[in-house]
């Protein structure tokens, strides 16, 4: 109650200071946000509807979406599988390693992903050390897989850049409900399964999404690791992949086509961030 009242007799004293403070991150949302966004949406839409339709409806940015959108989903499936179980490890039990465990998983904010892709490339790649394993396996069963320069291979890229995002929402807030209501639950006889339905989840579920949200907001714009181990337009590119490529070619036409393409993004990012709120707002409400 003090410090509030303190606080509230600084803003008196020093009524400008909030406005110019407000002011200032105003004028940087306008020009870091909003007005790329807005040229995004103007030039996407200039050369006038017909054009931009036909810009999303090609055949390669059909099949960017569809790749983009499979290793989304296949990435927030294993991403939040892990994270829950990585979770519940760090801060239900204790063990060696523990903290060693915890500082692994933060490696993919550390290292650049185009690093992560060549990772996969020399593990993977005609020269990896794992590609007697992947030939012993096709030759064995019959198959024809392929973990570098194919759709699994920018899965895996997609996975390992978004490897943190639900473990790291997680683990905060089951730290801080600790064990004691688990322990209570063991003690009158629930399995593990039911702890964690009926007494673990209720805390965790606006966290868990808010990861999941995360996530597939990380994968969708994902470049640098998907772009070392996917090479083929119209097969294993993605939308970032294919909005380079359109870019890139440098025409007119190709460039009012790249950010046509942008736009599907800018609209995946809005949805996320409408997401995002609405899941921040509901978790805040039931706190």
């Amino acid at each position: 109650m003090e410090q509030e009242k303190k606080r509230r007799n600084c803003q008196e004293q020093n009524p400008w200071v909030p406005r110019i403070l407000i002011g200032i991150s105003v004028i940087f949302f306008v020009i870091m946000l909003v007005v790329p966004l807005f040229e995004v949406i103007y030039r996407s839409l200039r050369e006038g509807i017909s054009t931009y339709t036909s810009a999303i409806t090609a055949k390669n940015t059909l099949s960017a979406m569809r790749v983009t959108l499979l290793a989304t989903v296949i990435a927030v499936v294993v991403n939040t599988f892990f994270g829950l179980c990585a979770s519940w490890l760090l801060t239900k039990f204790n063990f060696k390693g523990k903290h060693a465990l915890s500082t692994l998983i933060d490696i993919p904010f550390s290292v650049s992903p185009v690093i992560g892709g060549l990772a996969f490339i020399m593990t993977f790649g005609r020269m990896g050390w794992a590609t007697p394993v992947v030939e012993w396996f096709n030759e064995t069963f019959g198959t024809d897989i392929a973990l570098v320069f194919s759709v699994p291979g920018v899965v895996l890229a997609t996975i390992f850049v978004t490897f943190p995002f639900v473990s790291r929402e997680l683990l905060p807030v089951m730290q801080a409900q600790g064990t004691a209501e688990e322990e209570a639950a063991a003690l009158m006889g629930a399995k593990g399964f039911t702890i964690f339905k009926k007494v673990t989840f209720p805390h965790i579920r606006w966290a868990l999404l808010y990861g999941i949200i995360l996530c597939a907001a990380r994968a969708f714009g994902e470049f640098g690791a998907v772009y070392a181990v996917s090479k083929a337009r119209g097969k294993t590119f993605t939308l970032p992949l294919e909005i380079d490529a359109l870019y890139m070619a440098g025409s007119a036409n190709s460039i009012t086509q790249a950010f046509a393409v942008s736009s599907l993004l800018v609209l995946l990012a809005i949805i996320m961030l409408v997401l995002k709120q609405i899941v921040e707002y509901r978790g805040k409400r039931d706190s």
